[in-house]
């Protein structure tokens, strides 16, 4: 079995078999011309379970082979135009390579003598993304598993901050279509079931700030502690970005943590035509990135940075055995001493690649092609009377619902769009998303992938439109 470890010894046969894997990856994104099978779940969990992990294949072709028939076939396929669902992106292929060298040396980002010049790099990369932001010198951070990850940090640093000696009395205040995290985090870490106040949204879903004024002021003269103010650059439904100097602006006159979760809208950092949507992200304490979203980075590459390096204290520990105090002294740079994380990844070599290839503006073009895609897909949206657009675009997402013509019943309609979406998934032409917005069913498209087109965008609303329009006759059918 020692002829399976990567050492000298097995260089070549790592070539053969690395190679092998990769040709038939390639060969399947080559021929992939829908981004999903259809496949049902007991179809595919029957394929899996007939599977005995006991007995090992001991070839290499002989697992692609099975691989083939258990995932690669009816994986989604992110990279395909007509994938329109979740923020998931199409990645670069520098990142790739980078995945491929991280895997196999397989640095942990913990300590130095476990990554060297890995830590450096990962290093250069938090200073880097501070500098975009305008967090300024005193700026830090760390690479993290995503923005979940990123966010709980982040408000730890704003509970630990916060002058109080009770948790009871801590508050945080979010939009009411910010990231489901605000409220996990908030449970993590010990904060009570009314920690998050839910502050209103106007009509383009961005945080309404006389309404977060209101909560402040309520907050200080109940006796309450205001903790955090979590704005969003980029909301996972709407693509939506709050407002980010006014909100800054209260929480300076407040004395509240702001924490910007840009985990969507961080392409904007690098956007050479948009960049200005986010201003006032520079004024946060602490921001969430995550490069596996809009700089086109295979998951998981994300990050938490901070204004002032010395916050990341509070999620410090020393162990004789890894980072004893000492090291400080020596000024040997632990990643550790920063993270939530002890072993980890080098994720950021990913990016470290994508930049020494493409460069920033490369990625930055790629995230405004899909921003112009999504303006002009609302645009068609907006011309189509079969649709009812919630928001105008200030990203790269669509949120619409189908509204028949001969159907008032809201719950009817509802139903229809449902259907549409499954109906959509099962044929395996197109992969969208949904949500609800104001208690109903709506659809959407998160729009990643710069090759996709307007026609694409026009030949997937005929599909739900088809789909909708079948399942309405059908239920009229069952009514008569």
């Amino acid at each position: 079995m020692r002829s399976h470890l990567l050492n000298d010894a097995t260089a070549e046969q790592y070539r053969r078999s690395v190679t092998e894997g990769v040709e038939r990856v390639a060969a399947k994104l080559a021929a992939t011309d829908r981004p999903f099978t259809g496949v049902t779940v007991d179809a595919l969990s029957l394929r899996v379970d007939e599977i005995d992990l006991d007995q090992p294949l001991h070839d290499t072709a002989a697992v692609l082979d099975e691989l083939e028939d258990v995932y690669l076939r009816d994986a989604v396929y992110f990279h395909h135009p007509r994938y329109l669902a979740h923020l998931n992106c199409p990645v670069v292929i520098p990142a790739v390579l980078g995945e491929a060298v991280l895997s196999a040396v397989n640095s942990s980002l913990d300590t130095w003598d476990q990554s060297a010049g890995g830590t450096l790099i990962e290093r250069k990369l938090v200073d880097w993304t501070c500098a975009r932001i305008g967090l300024g010198p005193a700026a830090d951070g760390v690479f993290t598993s995503g923005g979940t990850q990123s966010n709980l940090q982040a408000l730890l640093l704003a509970r630990e901050e916060a002058k109080t000696d009770s948790v009871a009395k801590l508050r945080i205040f979010a939009s009411e279509v910010s990231h489901f995290s605000v409220k996990k985090s908030a449970k993590l870490l010990g904060l009570g079931p009314d920690a998050v106040v839910s502050v209103p949204v106007d009509h383009d879903k961005r945080m309404q700030t006389v309404a977060l004024a209101r909560e402040l002021e309520r907050c200080t003269k109940d006796g309450l502690v205001p903790m955090a103010v979590v704005a969003t650059g980029g909301t996972t439904d709407f693509g939506s970005i709050d407002p980010l100097p006014e909100i800054a602006g209260l929480c300076e006159q407040y004395g509240v943590w702001m924490h910007v979760d840009a985990a969507y809208g961080c392409g904007l950092l690098a956007s050479l035509k948009y960049r200005d949507r986010i201003d006032g992200i520079e004024r946060a304490d602490s921001v969430t990135v995550d490069y596996h979203k809009s700089f086109f980075q295979p998951v998981s590459s994300s990050a938490v940075l901070v204004r002032d390096a010395t916050t990341l204290r509070h999620a410090t520990y020393h162990a004789e055995y890894l980072n004893p105090r000492r090291m400080v002294q020596e000024r040997i740079p632990n990643q550790v001493d920063k993270s939530l994380q002890t072993t980890r990844r080098f994720d950021a070599l990913k990016l470290w690649m994508t930049l020494r290839v493409m460069g920033a503006d490369g990625i930055g073009e790629l995230f405004d092609e899909v921003c112009d895609l999504a303006a002009e897909g609302g645009k068609l949206l907006a011309a189509d009377p079969r649709f009812d657009v919630v928001v105008q675009p200030s990203l790269s997402t669509l949120v619409f619902r189908y509204i028949p013509a001969a159907v008032t019943d809201p719950a009817e309609i509802d139903r229809a769009n449902l259907y549409a979406r499954k109906a959509l998934f099962a044929s395996g032409d197109a992969v969208v998303a949904g949500t609800k917005v104001a208690g109903r069913h709506y659809l959407k498209f998160t729009l990643l992938n710069p090759e996709t087109t307007t026609a694409d965008i026009a030949a997937v609303l005929d599909l739900i439109a088809g789909h909708a329009e079948q399942y309405l006759g059908e239920s009229l059918d069952r009514a008569s």
